[in-house]
């Protein structure tokens, strides 16, 4: 059988010893510098965040996708992969250090960003916070290199030096160990973006985002041997294959594409091929491979915003994805056409809630600003953001009944972040039965009642029906 080969680009990524490091100030801003130099550059982002991705886009003017060797088949990261398409250069942004991941491996990998670098083979580019050290971070940077098989330190950015006298200190200890030094960030409390409780805020939230972009960008520019970078990209060591019996299908692979017509049988909901996808500053997340395989599957993604009071468009689907709803849950009660709509397309039509989505969907949420406010009222669900507590982690979670994206017993990957606390779940049926990465229990399993569904799972791969 002859196969369509994909070659993917060079690429880099940008790893850390810890959160915090400079990985996204480095990102941002080589990710607008190449652009503006005319350089087809596509973004990744390590791990399940939904925010990076945002700004990503806003620097590269392309989508940028999340890989996450914790929950993504190895097909879904090669159709992922994909995407880098005619792009020139492939950057990754890590998460937290390079090496952090979790102690049980999932269906790829740890999770950790060193696991992505030495699958996709890109060279590792090191940020070091130098602050409050000088030759002692060649230490740091040694032990990095040397840490496994497979995940090359190609060379390191410096981050927050505080004077020529301290670069030349780093610079001759990094020397020494044969690490590269490509760049050395000065200290600059005036280039940030503003953060908020979910961390960074959106992308499209964030006021004359072009201009933050390009500051960082000429920050990057001035300080960093941005060409260097670029001759230090490799290419994966294998081309991606693509099949013709395995092209548009949801996997990237003929025996997950079977599976899930199997799936697909079993929950009888093959037919979707329309979603009506909220969009507003209210819900925001929704990871853009999960959109790419929709769309390539064949499913019409028609948005419309509730904060704009729309209608929900004529669709086979209503899709709440997560946000900030607790934001503008009093804009959100008072859209009455929104509401009344969602409540009809409710009566015969699947609809299915993600984290705020799915807050959206139970009968109040309370804030500490304006009290308890109702919602559309289609499951029990109460909550309550006057008593903040985090909830993270990634999740497994087992289907317990036909939903319209995945079968009774289907498994699915995913994973859990809010601040939310529960009041009450109400008096319907749990949707999932949730694990953690562990395999510990997780309480919270969602709800369903009738056609509506929701849960706080952000759902990233596994036996999804739909596509």
């Amino acid at each position: 059988m002859v196969q369509n080969v994909t070659v993917m680009p060079p690429g880099l990524l940008i790893g850390a010893p810890r959160s915090g490091s400079g990985k996204t100030t480095l990102t941002l801003g080589l990710l607008r510098a190449l652009s503006r130099k005319g350089v087809r550059v596509q973004p990744f982002k390590c791990g399940p965040d939904y925010i990076d991705t945002a700004f990503h886009a806003a620097a590269a003017g392309r989508p940028s996708y999340n890989i996450d060797s914790w929950s993504m088949a190895g097909a879904t990261l090669q159709h992922i992969a994909r995407a880098a398409g005619d792009a020139e250069l492939s950057i990754a942004e890590g998460l937290m250090g390079l090496f952090d991941g979790v102690a049980m491996p999932g269906v790829s990998g740890d999770g950790s960003s060193a696991g992505l670098a030495a699958r996709f083979g890109w060279p590792v580019i090191l940020v070091l916070d130098v602050s409050g050290q000088s030759q002692s971070a060649a230490a740091v940077a040694l032990g990095f290199a040397k840490m496994r098989a497979g995940v090359t330190v190609a060379g390191v950015v410096l981050n927050r030096v505080s004077s020529p006298r301290h670069e030349r200190l780093v610079r001759g200890a990094m020397e020494s160990v044969d690490l590269p030094v490509l760049g050395a960030l000065p200290k600059n409390n005036g280039l940030s973006l503003p953060e908020r409780h979910l961390g960074l805020v959106q992308a499209d939230e964030t006021a004359g985002l072009d201009a933050v972009l390009d500051a960082l960008a000429d920050f990057v520019e001035r300080h960093v041997d941005i060409d260097r970078l670029m001759t230090l990209a490799a290419r994966s060591p294998s081309p991606v294959l693509t099949s013709p019996t395995e092209s548009g299908s949801a996997s990237g692979s003929t025996s997950d594409a079977e599976h899930r017509r199997k799936s697909s049988a079993v929950s009888g909901h093959s037919g979707i091929r329309r979603i009506a996808l909220a969009k507003d500053a209210a819900f925001t997340f929704v990871y853009p491979h999960l959109l790419r395989r929709w769309r390539e599957a064949g499913v019409e993604i028609r948005a419309f915003s509730p904060l704009a009071d729309d209608e929900v468009p004529d669709a086979d689907l209503c899709w709440l994805p997560g946000g900030y709803p607790e934001l503008h849950a009093l804009r959100l009660s008072q859209a009455r056409r929104f509401m009344e709509s969602l409540h009809l397309f409710a009566a015969n039509r699947p609809v299915h809630g993600e984290c705020g989505g799915y807050m959206v969907l139970g009968r109040s949420i309370e804030t500490a600003a304006d009290g308890v406010v109702p919602m559309a009222g289609l499951l029990g669900l109460e909550t309550s953001f006057a008593r903040r507590q985090m909830h993270l982690g990634y999740r497994t979670a087992r289907v317990l009944a036909d939903t319209a994206f995945a079968g009774a017993g289907a498994m699915l990957r995913g994973h859990e972040f809010h601040y939310a606390t529960i009041v009450s779940a109400g008096e319907d049926e749990s949707l999932f039965r949730t694990v953690d990465a562990s395999g510990e229990a997780v309480a919270e399993s969602g709800t369903r009642r009738k056609n509506v569904s929701g849960s706080f799972f952000h759902m990233i791969d596994g036996d999804i029906s739909m596509i």
